[in-house]
């Protein structure tokens, strides 16, 4: 009698996790040395000894698995941000140093990072999930330092505070869109942060 093939039961739990997370590697990996548009799914299923087939388990498409990387090296200058916003200091100096750090570290992912930034401006021109949730962070750290700064007394109430991180939120795109970043030198982009940090600490003063 010939044998019954075994059934394989889908990973669950930490184990799938984990393989997801190694899969996240290999693409961070690849696409730092030949970039997103020269790795195929094949070259990640090689480098970790697994099939296609089985890659596609855990990602849809290419694009979902650039998708993941994008959200981490995005998801890292978010998590800074929120350091920022969470100290203990001036409302104000925390929106100045928001504004400083996103740019630096907007910078640092186009010089030494240049093959993920690509991924990022890949992802913003094309409205990836990754682009948008990272706007939404920014938004969401933007609001509440505002939030705090008012109730701090530092900063107006009586503009709608949505119109006021919309705001915010706009003048800082020059300063980490993966696009814009190319139109200026770094100098001219940390004389324009100062500036526009400035204007922007000016208009929210009570």
């Amino acid at each position: 009698m010939k044998p019954e093939t075994p059934v394989v039961l889908p990973l669950r739990g930490p184990a799938m996790h984990e393989r997801r997370q190694q899969i996240i590697q290999a693409a961070l990996d690849h696409f730092r040395h030949y970039g997103y548009a020269k790795t195929s799914v094949a070259d990640l299923a090689k480098t970790i000894g697994v099939s296609s087939a089985y890659i596609y388990k855990f990602f849809e498409s290419k694009q979902a698995i650039g998708e993941a990387v994008c959200s981490h090296s995005l998801g890292q200058i978010d998590d800074a941000l929120r350091t920022i916003a969470r100290r203990e200091q001036s409302a104000a100096e925390r929106l100045r140093d928001i504004f400083t750090s996103l740019m630096r570290k907007s910078l640092a992912l186009f010089f030494e990072e240049r093959k993920l930034h690509d991924i990022a401006a890949v992802a913003a021109a094309n409205h990836w999930s990754s682009a948008n949730n990272h706007r939404a962070a920014l938004f969401g750290i933007i609001k509440q330092v505002i939030a705090e700064g008012r109730e701090a007394g530092e900063f107006e109430c009586q503009t709608p505070i949505d119109e006021v991180c919309m705001a915010i939120a706009s003048v800082m795109t020059p300063f980490s869109h993966p696009l814009m970043l190319e139109e200026k030198t770094p100098e001219q982009l940390e004389e324009r942060v100062v500036v526009i940090t400035n204007l922007v600490l000016r208009s929210l003063a009570r």
